[in-house]
């Protein structure tokens, strides 16, 4: 009989190049830090986690660094000696030493789940519920840039059929700088892609209700966002009052948090990142009091590697409930792979790999050039 006892949790960061700065309202990130969190069973099985936010701590308040030290001092602990299929065991465990901290219960939860599958020889969606779909529509996201610049990097995706909806950064800027930009861009590209954009939470009530009125005019389809994380009156006040699909990303990181949005029918579309929610376990609890009252789900990312993003797929391919695609692009944007079998992106779509636990391998030349000495 497997012996799926946790032997050992190991630790190491990852700092990987991307293939361009990547613009966010406060920060610009060049390279991506991932905590890779490996989990071994007492028979060797080995099982891979990452702990990710989204250009660094200005977003979640976590960073790969202080992520190590909660899972090397606190989390591990707690989890050597049990088995991996005792998620719901360590997860009560890991919140009675570590208030918070969601994305580096994350990374070790995702790594129990990967090495859970692969004892059992079966792909990681069949442990949370089975294959709904093998694929989701994946948008990619620009960072803050020209206009000119989006224009490139749109028509370029859309001629190579990778991608078909786009998602823009804003935020950085004055707000009629950002709104005339994000205008100028709708209007050269005359409706050949789907545009969304993402505020991350930087514009007050007041800026909110002067320029968003501008973004709907111009044909942006959904807007992610736009106002602070705790304002979830504001974000209703909107939601009800404006033509348009908006997304509660920021504001929704706990399933309590998913149903406060849902009760107070503050968004349309709620953003489930497994990263900021603290692993799949939360994940399919916020997508089930969503789809109870008919609010749609969109698998988002904060820009992990290819084992965290691979995580978030299976995810996405298992919960019918995720019926507003995914931005799970995070792979793409980095410059170099470290597993060896790369995930598929073509046709608009991100494609779930196949194999045992993630279905990914890692690649261990590229995993030793990329760690932080």
């Amino acid at each position: 009989m497997t012996n799926l006892t946790i032997r050992s949790v190991e630790t190491r960061i990852l700092d990987v190049p991307l293939i361009r700065p990547h613009k966010f309202a406060t920060s610009t990130a060049t390279a991506q830090s991932v905590l890779l969190v490996s989990v071994t069973t007492e028979d060797g099985v080995v099982g891979h986690g990452e702990g990710v936010t989204p250009g660094g701590p200005w977003w979640g308040g976590e960073s790969a660094e202080t992520m190590q030290i909660l899972v090397e001092k606190y989390l591990a602990p707690v989890a050597i000696g049990r088995r991996v299929d005792e998620v719901p065991a360590v997860l009560d465990a890991m919140e009675g030493v570590v208030s918070r901290g969601r994305f580096a219960k994350a990374a070790l939860e995702i790594a129990m789940f990967d090495a859970w599958a692969r004892a059992l020889d079966v792909p990681l969606r069949s442990l949370l519920g089975g294959a709904a779909r093998d694929s989701i529509e994946c948008t990619w996201a620009l960072g803050a840039m020209p206009l000119d610049e989006m224009v490139d990097e749109i028509t370029g995706l859309l001629d190579s059929d990778r991608h078909r909806s786009f998602k823009l950064k804003m935020g950085a800027l004055d707000p009629a700088e950002d709104v005339a930009r994000i205008a100028a861009l709708a209007e050269r590209l005359d409706g050949r892609a789907s545009l969304r954009v993402d505020i991350n939470a930087r514009w007050d009530r007041l800026t909110a209700n002067m320029y968003l009125p501008g973004l709907v005019e111009a044909g942006i389809e959904l807007i992610e966002q736009p106002t602070p994380t705790e304002q979830i009156e504001v974000l209703a006040e909107l939601n009800q009052t404006l033509p348009v699909q908006f997304m509660a990303d920021e504001s929704v990181q706990s399933p309590h948090d998913a149903l406060e949005v849902v009760r107070r029918d503050a968004a349309g579309v709620i953003a489930v990142k497994t990263t900021k929610l603290g692993g799949l376990t939360r994940s399919k609890e916020v997508v089930a009091i969503a789809r109870a009252a008919g609010v749609a789900c969109h698998a988002a990312t904060s820009l992990e590697g290819p084992i965290g993003t691979a995580a978030s797929l299976h995810l996405a391919c298992a919960e019918p409930g995720f019926n507003y695609g995914s931005e799970l692009f995070g792979p793409l944007l980095m410059a170099e792979s470290y597993v060896t079998e790369p995930i598929r992106y073509e046709s608009g779509r991100v494609f779930l790999p196949e194999g045992p636990g993630t279905g990914l391998e890692l690649d261990h030349d590229a995993v030793e050039r990329f760690t932080r000495r």
